[in-house]
């Protein structure tokens, strides 16, 4: 029983890497949304439930990819006033997810997620449209897509 759990635990973290090795730049900033999106989720099921280390893990696993991900990403040199707003978007999400961890209030992750979907929305139509994605290196500088730094 042991053995298959960690066996299909295994198999997920494999599934994951394997996305993120092949995945074009674009669909690598989708990934980081989803993950910081599901990570809220999970953190809005725990705060509900009481579950304080459940919450508190998840609140940080978000903060952690808007931090290190998302917004350690940003090329404010490519992307100007857009990089600019998403840096300062995206120091907002964390400070509200801070806020709620603090407060074990739902609201503010709601909030967080709800500008999370909606700039993961614009980002899957980049990812998913092969002519946007090669021709994205001007209106989606504001990230910088060379993810070997980070």
């Amino acid at each position: 029983m042991f053995g298959f759990n960690a066996g299909v635990n295994e198999y997920a973290r494999v599934g994951v890497e394997t996305g993120v090795v092949s995945a074009n730049p674009s669909r690598l900033i989708v990934m980081m949304y989803e993950g910081a999106i599901a990570a809220c989720n999970m953190a809005i099921k725990h705060i509900a439930e009481q579950d304080i280390a459940g919450k508190s893990a998840a609140l940080s696993k978000a903060i952690m990819i808007i931090e290190s991900g998302l917004r350690l990403s940003l090329d404010k040199n490519a992307g100007g006033e857009i990089a600019e707003s998403l840096d300062s978007l995206y120091a907002y999400m964390s400070n509200r997810l801070y806020m709620a961890n603090l407060k074990r209030d739902i609201e503010p992750v709601e909030e967080v997620v709800r500008l999370l979907n909606d700039l993961n929305d614009a980002w899957v139509v980049l990812a998913n449209n092969p002519v946007a994605t090669q021709s994205a290196r001007n209106p989606a500088a504001q990230h910088n897509t060379n993810f070997a730094k980070v």
